[in-house]
């Protein structure tokens, strides 16, 4: 079984944990800057502490982040705090019913979410993005790619250094979880730079 998330940001240093990294991606970036992205609505499943949703309000853009674990939010209200900028962050089970979550959104992203996330239950993920965006929304999915080299292996489920276990995806899986609900403009093996090393990851952009 997954070690909870709560149990993570309770017991590790912020700075520790593996996913937690301050500097936007590039490629998030890179929506922004070449205006793909524009400032909208937006909500981020498992924002963590916050680091991303912060980035995008300094952007302009209106973010919803949340998370499961309530240490989590804590980290990324004083995250927005510290930065001056207003987000809304709640403590929500991306694969509950979120009656937490108000009104529909032009814009979601998961960051490297998906493969804490098991094949039997990202049906009911995929569905409850596509409940709360408006049509013609996009939505941005990164995850592990199962050519990639990390934690010792070739298999599906690896087991990280602080306990949790990983679903490392193919690109035509994601494409057979994602089509009948969006039209897929981009999906592709990127490298992306990790806080400890390079990793090799799914990359999907799509529209509702």
């Amino acid at each position: 079984m997954p070690v909870e998330m709560e149990e993570i940001y309770r017991k590790i240093p912020p700075e520790k944990i593996p996913w937690n990294i301050e500097t936007p991606p590039d490629i998030l970036v890179r929506l922004v800057r070449n205006r793909r992205l524009v400032p909208c609505r937006t909500i981020e499943f498992g924002c963590g502490a916050g680091n991303y949703a912060v980035w995008l309000a300094k952007q302009g853009f209106d973010v919803t982040g949340i998370d499961i674990s309530p240490s989590a939010i804590d980290l990324a209200r004083e995250n927005a705090r510290r930065e001056g900028v207003r987000c809304t962050f709640l403590v929500a089970d991306v694969l509950g019913d979120l009656p937490e979550v108000k009104g529909l959104f032009d814009f979601a992203f998961d960051w490297e979410l998906l493969h804490h996330i098991y094949p039997e239950d990202r049906p009911r993920y995929v569905a409850n993005v596509v409940r709360l965006l408006r049509p013609g929304a996009r939505y941005l999915s990164v995850c592990f790619h199962d050519n990639d080299p990390q934690f010792g292996g070739s298999g599906k489920y690896r087991t990280t250094q602080i306990g949790t276990v990983l679903y490392f995806s193919s690109e035509e899986e994601l494409r057979d979880l994602f089509a009948p609900s969006f039209t897929i403009l981009a999906l592709r093996a990127v490298t992306l730079r990790g806080k400890w090393g390079d990793h090799v990851a799914n990359c999907a952009f799509m529209e509702k």
